[in-house]
């Protein structure tokens, strides 16, 4: 067997270019570099570059467009229901989280002492109209037996006036005949016993006519007597006004006793949830204690401490997308509905003063409320969102 090596093939040369054609050296570096670029590493991070290029573009815009916050809390008008009179808890209707209309029950207070403090009232109103009633009864009793006995002497005096004109006239007549029987006893016409006759009807008449003013007198005096009555009647009239005062008086402290007793029966004054109580049936509670407390999940709304550098962009009714972070995947809407008129360092309970003269400045936060137009799903009082306010 032939163990020897071929000798190794020639290799001919390469063949040299031909004469004015340049070699292509700038295609085979465009094809390397196309190469290059085309390995997935370099692919992955070009990619990357333009998705950051563009993330870094839209950010850009919108921090030019819209106004971002963070930190922001939906608010709600937290009612606290409390007692204004004192008593028992005799039952307490609602339990927290439970939704109640306006109107409906929510906490009753022992109220037996008031409503007998009421029936109280009421019987002294009852018992003084009773009185006021026979005052006017006997009042108008005391004016028919006024006017009766005033037409009686009015009557009695005209009676004896007319008498006493009548004896009166009488009485002339009998002067003129004794005037003239004495003329005629002069004359020895008439005797002496009819002289006497004519003295005897002047004196008659003179005595019934003294007789006659003295019973007119009388009956002035009986006048009086019955005008006095008609005097008392005033007397009647103020009494009776007395017992309609003394009634409005009873009657106005029985109203304000029977609020006493409506104030223990608590109310809702609003459609609401009942967000905490803070007594047990069975338990005593003084004037102005705290019940529990209520807001109107209708009327909830964002409050959010936006920065003052960037307040001047704001304006009312600029559209809001609130993010709320327990409904991550719904999207509530509002409206810029007020923007505050002083930061919330001015509502700070401690002031910060400066009295060392050193001074480092902070970027103040003025409150905003957003009112919320669109809400798929209740939101709660305290509740954490983000919003961002389109300012365009």
């Amino acid at each position: 067997m032939d163990q020897s090596v071929p000798p190794p093939a020639l290799k001919t040369p390469p063949a040299s270019p031909a004469v004015g054609v340049r070699p292509p050296v700038r295609a085979s570096r465009t094809s390397g570099l196309i190469r290059v670029l085309l390995r997935p590493r370099f692919i992955v991070v070009g990619l990357l570059l333009l998705a950051a290029v563009a993330y870094g573009g839209r950010e850009v815009h919108l921090r030019l467009t819209h106004v971002y916050e963070y930190d922001a809390r939906v608010t709600a008008d937290i009612v606290t229901v409390s007692s204004r009179a004192e008593g028992w808890i005799v039952d307490l209707v609602v339990r927290e989280g439970q939704r109640v209309e306006a109107g409906q029950t929510l906490v009753k207070i022992d109220d037996r002492a008031a409503k007998l403090r009421v029936d109280g009232l009421r019987a002294q109103i009852e018992g003084v109209r009773v009185e006021r009633a026979r005052l006017r009864a006997e009042r108008k009793l005391d004016q028919n037996q006024a006017d009766a006995a005033m037409r009686t002497r009015t009557s009695t005096i005209m009676v004896r006036e007319k008498a006493l004109a009548a004896l009166q006239a009488d009485l002339d007549f009998a002067r003129l005949e004794l005037d003239r029987s004495r003329t005629l006893f002069a004359s020895k016409v008439v005797n002496e016993r009819q002289l006497q006759m004519a003295q005897a009807a002047v004196t008659k008449f003179e005595i019934q006519i003294l007789q006659l003013q003295a019973e007119h007198e009388q009956a002035e005096g009986s006048l009086g007597e019955a005008r006095v009555g008609h005097d008392r009647l005033g007397v009647i009239d103020a009494q009776i006004e007395a017992l309609t005062h003394q009634v409005a008086v009873l009657a106005a402290q029985m109203r304000q006793q029977q609020v006493d007793v409506e104030d223990r029966t608590i109310k809702s004054p609003i459609p609401a949830v009942i967000d905490r109580t803070f007594t047990l049936p069975g338990e005593y509670v003084a004037a102005g204690q705290r019940i529990l407390l209520l807001h109107n999940p209708d009327e909830v709304w964002v409050e959010a401490n936006i920065k003052e550098t960037q307040v001047g962009k704001l304006k009312l009714g600029q559209t809001v997308r609130v993010s709320v972070d327990a409904y991550p995947n719904d999207t509530f809407v509002g409206r810029v509905a007020r923007i505050g008129s002083a930061t919330t360092a001015r509502f700070a309970l401690l002031p910060t003063p400066n009295p060392s003269g050193n001074f480092t400045k902070i970027t103040q936060r003025v409150p905003v409320k957003i009112d919320i137009v669109q809400m798929p799903k209740p939101l709660t009082p305290g509740m954490m969102v983000e919003v961002d306010i389109d300012i365009r």
